[in-house]
């Protein structure tokens, strides 16, 4: 431990007593100039915390003696929006989703509101572009459960699938097959191989042949002579390649031995029709939309 009067050699400045492997540490103070800019900033920090909201507490913050809040601000400004909106919104609101599409200045408004409604409400469970996941469909095709007009878009978002709050909410119910035991084993594995080969896919010919007259018998009531679908009771197309829970063997199997009931909420209560509106433009937008 070196002296701490000791003066460097090479810089003539004195160190500060500590030394690791021969190596000296100089006793150079900070410059006046970053010591009173500290100081400074330190003094900033007091006045600011004095001044404006910044303690945490158990119910709420220290005001500040300003008094000045954020939330009051982008209240005021929210209201400011609002009241520039006032009239485009009431014309939304009093028109049919039609007349809104047919209006280049009012789909322009509803479609932008739309996009960031689903953004938050929506891009969930259907994703951020609407490309959807494993049982929650894709939006921007033009395969719909329900039908993908205007109107029928609107109805959907409006009152929801298998929604138990809304009476008017969309319902389809595929029987448990398996589960119920109205189809054996076997004849649940025939009837999805004709499911894939109608469907253009890998298929166990001789199984699909035996599956077709199963299928005649029990699902094409629902989903049409040819797996056409039929959107009146919300049966799915089957011969195409769009599946809402993958469209492979053992998926075809699961859906038919024990189908899954999926619930979409009914917006229409949450959201206002105004914004059930600008979502239905929106969607309708996005290219899938009849």
């Amino acid at each position: 431990m070196a002296n701490l009067n000791e003066v460097d050699e090479l810089s003539g400045v004195e160190t500060t007593g500590h030394e690791w492997d021969g190596i000296k540490e100089l006793n150079n103070p900070l410059p006046r100039w970053w010591l009173w800019t500290f100081y400074l900033c330190i003094l900033f920090a007091i006045g600011y915390v004095i001044a404006y909201p910044a303690f945490p507490g158990l119910h709420g913050a220290s005001k500040g003696l300003l008094g000045w809040s954020s939330r009051a601000d982008i209240r005021q400004e929210l209201s400011a929006a609002e009241q520039a909106n006032s009239e485009i919104v009431a014309k939304i609101r009093a028109a049919k989703i039609t007349d809104i599409l047919a209006n280049e200045k009012l789909r322009t408004f509803a479609v932008a509101a739309g996009a960031s409604t689903f953004k938050v409400r929506c891009a969930t469970c259907h994703g951020s572009g609407a490309q959807g996941s494993p049982g929650f469909p894709n939006l921007n095709d033009n395969s719909w459960l329900w039908g993908g007009k205007p109107e029928d878009i609107l109805q959907t978002i409006t009152h929801g699938i298998r929604d138990a709050s809304d009476k008017d909410a969309r319902t389809s119910q595929m029987p448990a097959f398996g589960h119920d035991k109205l189809l054996t084993s076997d004849q649940i594995l025939a009837v999805a191989n004709y499911v894939r080969q109608i469907s253009k896919q890998d298929a166990d010919t001789a199984l699909a042949a035996t599956g077709a007259k199963i299928f005649t018998d029990n699902c094409a009531a629902c989903h049409g002579d040819k797996g056409e679908g039929k959107r009146e009771v919300g049966a799915p197309q089957l011969n195409d390649a769009i599946w809402l829970y993958k469209g492979d063997l053992n998926a075809i199997i699961q859906q038919i031995n024990n189908p899954r009931q999926g619930v979409m909420p009914a917006w229409g209560s949450r959201l206002g029709d105004v914004t059930v509106k600008e979502l239905a433009a929106y969607i309708h937008s996005l290219g899938g939309g009849e």
